[in-house]
């Protein structure tokens, strides 16, 4: 037993290094071992040390970071350019990012403490059946929020639940459903999750990515009720007992705003200004504008924000690191293509893939909003709602014991995945936008000469 508990690292480094080399292709001009350029290799070994030291994350996470800028800058330069003035301009073009993910992260840390203060979380075990269809109810709320609000928000408010009707006895397969949930309720809507947001305002239609429902409800059954059987022998719900604090409506009400301020902030920003949206973290500093606003109503727990930044600054490098490797381009669109997106996206940002393939063009873009959203919820940190939970829950930062008790998760992914084609089929869509040097030249008159485009 003791062997396998060794090996589990190792066999996620297997599928690490598998999934890099099955992946994006690179330029053939990148350094290579056994095939896989060397910089997918240091982020291999950056994700091998986070499996392994699952108690100092930030630092191999910092060390991995480190690492491979110090290799880009004598070896392969960046694709901004080469040495340190490609670094900064790399920096630049993803500083906006980065901020509005730290501004998220650590704000919404917050806003789960308001909701658990509230003492709604007390209230609901008053309408969640007391055995294990309790549990698995309190996934499929979260799947519905997760439909119209950010999944970070999401999770956090599952997990926030969680914690008071498990007694803070949250089992590590039971968190991984809640991400899950979280990921799930997200694909479909284009208000749910950032890479179906991104596929809205590059023009594709809401309704091209709905059937991402297909196998998001799948997968919820699927994952949902393994995960809440194991819930609830490690820790069964707390029986309705008639008592809890009366709910405190302001600070109920603070979360409604802050939430409702990201949500308008996203869109209006977005729509209206979209050629602003790179150059100003405005989602971020909104949501921090909207705490501050509600201090003098209810003073948020200050304390929390050393540790959720410290969690934060570790999602970051990872992102980072992802932001570095150079994936310049897709295999070809098909359905075996969305579908191996899905695993590299639970090692990589699913963001960039997006935006690679809205680029690239010839998806069914249901397939793929379900693939990369969902995907990420079979590591901890696949997806930014894991690592929001994970600064709630820090047991979870490890993924041994991810992969081992949210088994259920991959399960469902490939099974969701597969009934979506069943029923659905591989609907490529045409490309939303012409090609940009496909520019229309206006026809001459009769008998002036040929019409057709440059």
């Amino acid at each position: 037993m003791q062997q396998w508990w060794l090996a589990r690292p190792a066999l996620a480094f297997a599928g690490i290094l598998f999934a890099l080399h099955s992946g994006p292709a690179v330029a053939a001009d990148n350094p290579a071992l056994l095939g896989i350029p060397v910089d997918f290799v240091l982020f291999a070994l950056t994700l091998l040390g986070v499996a392994l030291f699952h108690k100092h994350t930030l630092r191999v996470a910092l060390a991995g970071l480190a690492l491979i800028t110090l290799y880009k800058l004598g070896f392969t330069g960046f694709r901004t350019g080469d040495g340190l003035p490609g670094l900064l301009s790399h920096l630049f073009h993803e500083w906006v990012i980065l901020t509005n993910l730290l501004g998220l992260l650590v704000g919404f840390a917050l806003l789960s403490n308001h909701f658990e203060k509230s003492h709604v979380p007390q209230v609901l075990p008053r309408f969640l059946p007391d055995d294990w269809k309790g549990a698995f109810v309190l996934l499929v709320m979260i799947f519905v929020l997760s439909a119209f609000l950010d999944n970070i928000a999401a999770a956090l408010i599952g997990g926030t639940i969680a914690a008071t009707v498990f007694r803070r006895r949250v089992h590590i397969g039971y968190l991984a459903a809640i991400v899950a949930a979280s990921n799930a309720g997200g694909s479909g809507s284009v208000v749910g999750d950032t890479t179906t947001t991104m596929m809205w305002l590059d023009g594709v239609d809401p309704r091209d990515v709905l059937h991402a429902y297909v196998a998001a409800f799948t997968a919820l059954v699927v994952f949902g009720i393994p995960a809440a059987l194991q819930q609830q022998r490690y820790s069964p719900i707390i029986k309705n007992e008639g008592r809890h604090s009366p709910v405190d409506w302001v600070r109920l009400g603070i979360v409604a705003f802050i939430l409702m301020v990201a949500i308008i902030t996203n869109v209006t920003v977005n729509l209206r200004f979209n050629h602003l949206s790179n150059a100003f973290p405005f989602i971020g500093v909104a949501v921090w504008g909207a705490i501050l606003l509600c201090v003098p109503l209810r003073r948020p727990q200050w304390d929390l924000v050393p540790e959720a930044f410290k969690g934060s600054i570790f999602l970051l490098s990872l992102v980072l690191c992802a932001s570095l490797m150079p994936v310049e381009k897709l295999p070809p669109a098909s359905w075996q293509s969305a579908f191996g997106l899905g695993f590299i996206s639970s090692v990589f940002d699913n963001i960039p893939l997006t935006a690679l393939a809205l680029k690239q063009g010839g998806y069914d873009w249901g397939v793929l909003a379900y693939a990369v959203g969902f995907g990420g919820s079979m590591i901890w940190f696949g997806s930014s709602a894991g690592v929001a939970l994970s600064n709630l829950y820090p047991e979870a930062r490890s993924v041994g014991l991810w992969l081992r008790h949210g088994w259920h998760v991959a399960v469902a992914y490939v099974i969701g995945f597969f009934v979506l084609l069943l029923i659905m089929g591989w609907a490529p869509h045409e490309r939303h936008k012409p090609p940009p040097a496909a520019v229309a030249v206006q026809c001459p008159p009769p008998g002036g000469g040929g019409c057709g485009h440059l």
